[in-house]
């Protein structure tokens, strides 16, 4: 068990947290969410003692170790891959050092054999004699190949990094497991592994993480950072987020009794329950959702974005037909071969291990590069907005919010219809004369979403619209395009943004595409698709 008691942190005049009192419990996962800025990173740091509150303090049960997934991506540059994985366990590793120094000895005393005598049996009694073959299995299992297990960290790509640095805080089977963010550069597989690995788990896991799917799979609980305290709710994100809107609903029906609440309230408790009988956390998830009283479905204080996007002109049949579209860069093959009939109302999710591949792709088809051969071309009443991965570009004058986004109004330039877009994203007072060109990743990305708004196109193109966005966002933006008349192209990591809104997956690899009308689930558990893959990438 760990726990925060009465943890209060102030940079200047700004609070974070505010007599902050919590308790984590062995045997459950902990979803730590938060819009951005609330300091969900901050309190995983005061946990693992990284930062130091103001007052209060942090206590964890006696003989209880912690392991933490390190975010210095160098720290380990100079040690091998295994070695790396093996001191997430410090003291096994301080016992594996201090034998093999005693053994190097060349003036090996009877002092020194007693001495190793001693750590021999604690390193037995630590199932040190596995050590090796258990890092080693970690590693394989999060993608890092046997081969690569020698080899010095600085070798290693970033993403390599990551995996190893997450198989560093899962050796040894820590009591307490705090991990941020740590399905950041890892595919579907890899995750759905982590995933695996997590339920199987019987200790304390305190996470923070942007992927709903993933919140979904392995929590238990959620802990809420909100206007500097934190609140725990059982169940997972999506049991969070529906039981929050409802009671959010409720409030505001001041015409309803409350049994009639009470009854809307025990009705979305036992509908959640038995869906969670079918997924991979049944018995403990539906136990804990079972015993939840209806005083603990409280609405939450979180603001959504409201996204909306409207056609300014429906679109015709003919959306955009691609022909023998080929890219190479530097003699790689990204693009080959793509023959794509868009379909109007298609919402068509192009993934593959490439990222470039597909960002290429959208640029080619907003304009913005060239293809080496082939052709594409747009139905006569298609209207486009974009969102890029990238968008430096799109600030770097000095103007504020609302001269910004004036100047990609065709229609209106009144402040009052140009404040209404960027209060949807949630600028709203003073924060509409901020200078584009100091806003966060976030921010900017807000920003991007408003323009996109305001466009009223009828054809959406998204690269990686997720990114930088807190859950509030990632959900709004989710609904939207659910809910948009219109055809999307995009390309998301995050698992639940793809299922809920694709009907098509394109797969690109370097030797041809993939193309199947069917959900994203269906695709990446489906044996035909597999063998089709394996023979796109033979």
């Amino acid at each position: 068990m760990i726990a925060a008691n009465n943890v209060s942190l102030q940079y200047g005049k700004r609070v974070l947290f505010d007599e902050v009192n919590i308790k984590f419990s062995a045997g459950n996962c902990y979803g730590v969410i938060g819009a951005n800025g609330a300091g969900k990173s901050t309190f995983l740091k005061i946990l693992s003692g990284d930062v130091t509150p103001n007052s209060g303090n942090v206590t964890i049960e006696p003989g209880k170790r912690m392991a933490v997934l390190k975010q210095n991506h160098f720290e380990f540059d100079e040690f091998t891959v295994l070695d790396t994985v093996m001191m997430g366990h410090t003291k096994l590793w301080k016992i594996m050092k201090e034998k093999d120094e005693i053994y190097a000895k060349p003036d090996f005393s009877e002092e020194d054999g007693i001495k190793a005598s001693e750590l021999e049996a604690e390193f037995a009694e630590m199932d040190g004699w596995n050590a090796e073959s258990d890092a080693a299995a970690l590693l394989s299992g999060l993608g890092i190949d046997e081969s690569e297990h020698y080899n010095l960290m600085k070798d290693l790509t970033g993403s390599q990094k990551v995996r190893v640095l997450l198989s560093q805080a899962l050796f040894g089977n820590p009591d307490i497991l705090i991990l941020d963010e740590p399905t950041n550069d890892l595919d579907i597989h890899t995750v759905s592994w982590l995933e695996d690995f997590l339920l199987d788990f019987k200790n304390t896991v305190i996470v923070v993480s942007h992927d709903r799917h993933f919140l979904d799979t392995v929590c238990t609980h959620i802990a809420d950072i909100d206007f500097g305290a934190i609140k725990l709710f059982t169940g997972n994100y999506s049991f969070w987020y529906q039981s929050s809107q409802l009671a959010l609903s409720q409030r505001s029906s001041a015409n309803k009794k409350a049994e009639e609440k009470k009854k809307e309230l025990q009705e979305f408790i036992a509908r959640f329950s038995a869906n969670a009988s079918k997924s991979k956390q049944a018995t403990s998830r539906r136990k804990l959702l079972d015993k939840i009283n209806i005083e603990d479905i409280q609405p939450s204080n979180r603001r959504y974005p409201a996204i909306i996007f409207n056609q300014k002109r429906e679109a015709g049949d003919q959306i955009l037909q691609i022909e023998g579209l080929n890219k190479k860069i530097d003699g790689r093959s990204l693009i080959k071969d793509l023959d794509i009939f868009v379909n109007k109302g298609d919402k068509i999710a192009f993934i593959g291990k490439d990222s470039l591949a597909i960002s290429t792709l959208f640029r080619i088809l907003m304009g913005e590069e060239q293809a080496d051969s082939g052709e594409f071309k747009f139905g006569q009443t298609i209207t486009t907005a974009y969102l890029p991965n990238e968008n430096e570009k799109y600030f770097k004058s000095n103007d504020n919010l609302i001269d910004w986004l004036r100047q990609y109004s065709d229609d209106e330039k009144d402040e009052i219809f140009i404040r209404g877009f960027l209060g949807k994203m949630l600028f709203t007072g003073e924060e509409t004369l901020k200078k584009c060109n100091v806003l966060s990743g976030g921010e900017k990305v807000r920003c991007m979403i408003s323009r996109m708004m305001l466009a009223g196109a009828n054809l959406l193109i998204l690269d990686e619209p997720t990114n930088h966005l807190d859950l509030e966002s990632i959900t709004a933006f989710n609904n939207a395009l659910k809910d948009f008349p219109g055809t999307v192209l995009f390309t998301s990591h995050d698992h639940e943004f793809t299922q809920t809104v694709a009907n098509r997956i394109v797969e690109l690899t370097p030797n041809g595409f993939m193309d199947k009308l069917m959900t994203y689930d269906d695709y990446i558990s489906s044996d035909k698709v597999a063998a089709q893959r394996e023979e796109l990438t033979a």
